[in-house]
């Protein structure tokens, strides 16, 4: 697929040593790399920013990034795609542009959480050189409309999580957010392009290297700005069945210790299983309901989508 590519005066002298990786699909980056750029004068050319707009045609925000990164200290490219790749096959690509023998996976709606965020991962590099570092998330940025507080009960329970319980099921809490992976390894295991839509594909990858290089996780996290509403959320479990279902077929033993499999497994016995999802949809999306109920239900209503994969 032809691509534009656009190059900042910083980007040809450069020598990095990792390569911040951030495809975007409708977004806006603008505010994150700019926070990033922050942090220039201290790495002194040690980080490069490789941006890929995933097929959002929209000639305006690809002028207004360019100028962005023409503004930039720190060396930076942007690939425009018109036509979307996807989130795995999208990632591979970029990795592809990138000259870093560490690549940093760096979702556009992220909002690292200190100013030294790209030198706590450039010292980590210089200091172990690891194959697959995990930095966290967190919601201290987030913002707190009542329409996210679903999805900020759901990830607080289950996603910000502390390196240290991280690190007892490491393969388990990978997410490209905010992960770190050296060259050499990504050459080996790349993303596998038979996930499609939304879910799923970072967890697989993870699962297929921690079974050859260790996975260590870090408290060096940024916030996850871009929260869902209930209905937004519900449509993305709806579209990750069928990679759920993947990953069921690709790893079952490992899988088969997840909560969301076994409580799937459970809903897929009830004969009035459509019935039922119908109704914990209905609940998470009641605003008359308690959060901690709604989240709840839409825990419950993911499985019983998932039910038909397992």
């Amino acid at each position: 697929m032809r691509a534009d590519i656009h190059d900042n005066a910083a980007w040809t002298a450069a020598a990095p040593t990792i390569s911040v990786l951030t495809p975007f699909l409708r977004d806006d980056p603008d505010a994150l790399i700019r926070q990033l750029d922050t942090e220039a004068e201290l790495l002194g050319g040690r980080v490069e920013l490789v941006l890929m707009d995933d097929g959002t045609n929209d000639a305006a925000l690809t002028k207004r990034l360019k100028a962005t990164l023409d503004g930039l200290s720190l060396p930076a490219r942007l690939i425009t795609l018109t036509t979307n790749e996807g989130r795995a096959k999208g990632r591979n690509r970029l990795t592809t542009a990138a000259r870093g023998p560490a690549f940093l996976f760096l979702d556009s709606d992220m909002k690292p959480d200190t100013p030294h965020f790209l030198q706590n991962w450039t010292d980590l590099v210089a200091a172990d050189e690891p194959a697959v570092a995990f930095g966290g998330f967190s919601l201290d940025q987030a913002p707190t409309d009542a329409r996210f507080a679903v999805h900020r009960a759901l990830s607080g329970a289950s996603e910000c999580v502390p390196a240290a319980e991280r690190a007892r099921t490491p393969e388990k809490y990978v997410y490209t957010s905010n992960l770190l992976v050296r060259r050499d390894v990504f050459d080996l295991e790349t993303f596998d392009p038979g996930f499609t839509g939304w879910g799923w594909e970072d967890v697989e990858w993870a699962m297929r290297v921690s079974q050859r290089f260790p996975v260590i996780h870090i408290d060096n996290p940024a916030t996850h700005m871009g929260l869902d509403t209930v209905a937004d959320l519900a449509g993305k479990f709806e579209q990750g069945a069928g990679n759920f279902a993947r990953v069921v077929a690709l790893h079952p033993t490992i899988v088969q210790t997840y909560p969301s499999y076994k409580a799937a497994r459970a809903l897929k016995r009830l004969p009035a299983l459509p019935l039922i999802r119908g109704l914990v949809k209905q609940a998470a999306l009641a605003p008359i309901l308690p959060t901690k109920a709604r989240a709840f239900a839409l825990r419950l209503y993911r499985a019983a989508v998932y039910a038909d994969a397992v």
